[in-house]
């Protein structure tokens, strides 16, 4: 299935029996509950039709009673009239109290299996998207993920129950309105439910156009999220180069987009309900022109058609409210379908099914024509070829976009090779468990992305069950105690989001710990000096030396000094091993693309150091 979430677009929206067996295992926890709810939405819709059954006797024994009229009750003549009235007053109380206990049972039952629901569904989609490999999020902005992973589950599970309660509550609403209506005349009441069938029909046409107005809102809604997420992140950028006007320009675009396309649906489902008043009106002018016949006739009470037109005008509040229901249930499976979509995206990279567990890494690594392309017949890799003994240094330099990052990318298998291999001890590494693989291989940044929580925390990640021994020697090896030590909390001190309370060179230091504490034979450092100053490098690059002692070590560097003193440096461009050797064989190569990158890049800094 295609990664680019904006293409799925919830082709299953009208597969009810589909998305209903889909989110069948989520419902099935909380069924006893469920099923409750939706019982004691069975009374509550027959409530209306109660008042207005009640009306006849009031009106026929009550008002237009006969005060003489008595009945025999346990031995005693009760005037009827007389004892309607006194408990009538009484029963409208236990009526509301009866109404209440229903209504507060039934919202919180609906609120608890929704939540429960929703939670649940929650959970299984941010395991799926913790599963995904980095492909999938190069192509979605984090607004769609955000909107299809949180959004589109609580629209999906927590109105679903909701939206089946109001549907059985009106339905049994519709149904005791209707048996009051037949009991009362079945005249009129063949009149009444044909109009009332008649005012519904247009809610059967408009199921369509709801699902590409909630798609498009979603991709609106995702835009407007990524929009935000971006204006926190990138806040210097727009304030340094006043982009303030075009983000604010930007966004209040995306608003009148989602205007538009809300005011899109309600010029299609907003007629339906002036329209249905309006077949409605008419049915009533004609009940109440027959019920005039009938009663002048004798053949109805006037209690009887009291009753009657009461629960016709009741009826209108069920015969709107099923409308209303239908397009929420119909939203409601729009979002179902593009959750269950999600649950139909699998991460293109994983493990093989008799897979070995890898355990070290013994003799080298080793490219062998190895072809790779982010985007198809755009080649970013071509025959490459590499290798690598163990414990040797690999400095890998090259022009911008030459494929370098790449290379390194490959080791984990952040991305797989479109041909060729890459082998460990003579094995291809999708020959081995993949969580194995990453076990062995650390990773530093020139970014590296620190969570929120302390330092202490964020060390640990690498390696929850480390001994306070092991914690101290890594603080100490990675020169963060010449920092924490000055902090009030130490090693307790929050970083920040993305540790945005710390330095640059601070937050290098963290993530050499961090990989330090992992301990693999295998490191790979791209870029992690190039973003600090002079300074901060020296005590990182001290860090760095201590974490890739021993170890088979690949390096992307744009310092002179970190790339001498690596064992070989191989020069990437276009996607191409163009050469590989030492600093003092390469920088002997006449015209060559080391001499040659040397002398633009790094012949200053060589000067610099001997200043």
């Amino acid at each position: 299935m295609d990664y680019k979430l904006q293409n799925t677009v919830s082709k299953d929206a009208f597969k009810y029996g589909y998305l209903l067996k889909k989110i069948y295992p989520y419902i099935k926890p909380v069924m006893g509950k469920a099923i409750i709810n939706l019982i004691i939405a069975i009374p509550l819709g027959l409530l209306d039709g109660v008042v207005a059954l009640s009306l006849k006797p009031y009106l026929d024994l009550v008002v237009n009673g006969n005060p003489e009229m008595t009945v025999k009750i346990l031995g005693h003549s009760v005037h009827i009239q007389a004892w309607f009235a006194a408990i009538i007053p009484f029963g409208i109380v236990a009526f509301a109290l009866f109404q209440g206990i229903l209504k507060y049972l039934s919202n919180y039952l609906t609120d608890w299996t929704g939540n429960k629901i929703s939670n649940a569904l929650k959970v299984d989609l941010f395991k799926k998207l913790t599963s995904m490999d980095p492909q999938f999020f190069d192509v979605n902005s984090s607004g769609i993920i955000l909107t299809r992973f949180l959004t589109d589950p609580d629209t999906a599970s927590k109105n679903i129950i909701e939206t089946l309660k109001s549907f059985i509550a009106t339905v049994f609403g519709l149904v005791g309105l209707v048996a009051v209506l037949l009991y009362n005349s079945w005249q009129l009441a063949i009149i009444g439910c044909t109009v009332m069938a008649i005012a519904i029909t247009p809610v059967t046409f408009i199921r369509k156009k709801i699902k590409k107005v909630s798609n498009a809102t979603m991709i609106v809604g995702g835009n407007m999220t990524t929009n935000v997420n971006e204006t926190f992140a990138g806040n210097k950028i727009v304030a340094a180069y006043n982009l303030q006007k075009h983000q604010n320009n930007k966004f209040e675009k995306q608003i009148h987009e989602q205007f538009d396309l809300a005011m899109s649906l309600s010029k299609r489902v907003g007629w339906m309900s002036p329209i249905m008043y309006f077949v409605c009106s008419i049915g009533i002018a004609i009940v109440m022109t027959y019920g005039n016949h009938l009663i002048l006739t004798g053949q109805m009470t006037a209690g009887s058609f009291a009753s009657f037109v009461t629960s016709l005008l009741l009826l209108y509040k069920p015969t709107k409210t099923l409308g209303n229901t239908l397009t929420n249930l119909q939203n409601t499976f729009v979002a179902m379908g593009r959750v269950f979509e999600l649950f139909d995206i699998h991460p293109q990279i994983t493990s093989t099914p008799n897979a070995i567990k890898m355990q070290g890494l013994n003799t080298s690594i080793e490219f062998q024509n190895v072809y790779f392309e982010y985007e198809k017949d755009v080649p970013v890799l071509k025959n490459f070829n590499l290798y690598v003994k163990k414990g040797e240094t690999i400095a890998l330099v090259g022009n911008s976009g030459g494929g370098k990052s790449t290379v390194v990318n490959l080791i984990p298998r952040f991305y797989d090779v479109k041909s060729g291999a890459v082998k460990f001890d003579g094995i291809n590494i999708k020959d081995f468990e993949l969580s194995t693989l990453r076990d062995h291989i650390s990773f530093v940044f020139q970014d590296n992305f620190l969570f929120s929580g302390t330092i202490r925390e964020n060390i640990l990640l690498a390696n929850p069950n480390a001994t306070q021994e092991n914690l101290d020697r890594v603080v100490k090896m990675s020169h963060i105690d010449e920092f924490a030590d000055t902090l009030d909390e130490g090693l307790d001190t929050f970083v920040g989001e993305r540790g945005t309370n710390l330095s640059g060179g601070q937050r290098q230091r963290i993530a050499i710990a961090r990989a330090m504490l992992k301990d693999t034979p295998i490191v790979i450092l791209d870029e992690a000096t190039s973003a600090l100053d002079n300074k901060s490098e020296a005590i990182v690059q001290k860090a760095l030396d201590n974490l890739i002692k021993n170890k088979t070590v690949f390096i992307i560097a744009h310092r002179l000094s970190t790339i001498k003193n690596a064992h070989r440096i191989a020069v990437v461009n276009e996607g191409e091993l163009v050469e590989l050797g030492t600093h003092d064989e390469l920088i002997n190569i006449k015209n060559g693309a080391y001499k040659t990158l040397y002398d633009m890049q790094f012949k200053n800094q060589e000067e610099t150091i001997k200043v």
